[in-house]
């Protein structure tokens, strides 16, 4: 209220009161979820401002596995990435189904806990570690994070499809390295349809 013969003061609201708590946009549904394994089993997981997030949803000719920067909200790189043989019997590029069980080159859903590097018939690869019952199995069944051949935009673009692993997370020859890198050990990730 101005008094005569004075100018109206603005006021400033305090910096907290300035953004809305609605301001920040809700993250889309798949990185709740993922926000949600966070802590679900934040007991296991030593780093959370980082995850490894894939949407088996999507066809394998498509961009479908993504490094998630949790703390700033935002996709930090977007990578092409395999599924199992089993869970595409008819080599589609579409997960069909999920398996857990040994033997059956199927993809498995859920979150794991990303464990150490190794070298191994496919170069440098890092284990995985099942934390829940559809995918208990993955450090038995050899389900990791490695290079293949199988796996390239050329691939992709060429044939509609990428190839298959026999579950485990395959990423091309020119990108396993930045994600082995930026996905290091006890981190989470996750993967949903």
């Amino acid at each position: 209220m101005a008094v005569s013969g004075q100018p109206a003061l603005a006021v400033t609201p305090p910096k907290e009161l300035e953004v809305s708590p609605f301001a920040k946009p809700t993250p889309p549904v798949l990185v709740q979820r993922a926000i949600a394994a966070l802590d679900a089993h934040g007991a296991h997981i030593r780093h959370r401002d980082l995850v490894g997030l894939v949407d088996f949803g999507k066809a394998s000719r498509e961009s479908r596995f993504h490094l998630v920067d949790i703390e700033a909200g935002k996709v930090v790189s977007s990578h092409l990435v395999s599924h199992g043989s089993g869970s595409d019997p008819a080599n589609s590029g579409w997960v069909q189904r999920f398996s857990n069980a040994y033997g059956s080159n199927a993809s498995s859903p859920g979150a794991f806990l990303t464990g150490v590097t190794y070298y191994g018939k496919h170069g440098r690869s890092r284990r995985l570690i099942g934390l829940e019952d559809a995918n208990s199995a993955a450090l038995e069944r050899g389900i990791v994070i490695h290079a293949a051949s199988y796996v390239s935009e050329d691939m992709a673009a060429t044939q509609g499809r990428i190839g298959r692993s026999q579950g485990c997370f395959a990423f091309s020859n020119s990108d396993i390295d930045g994600v082995l890198e930026r996905l290091g050990e006890g981190r989470l990730l996750y993967a949903v349809k």
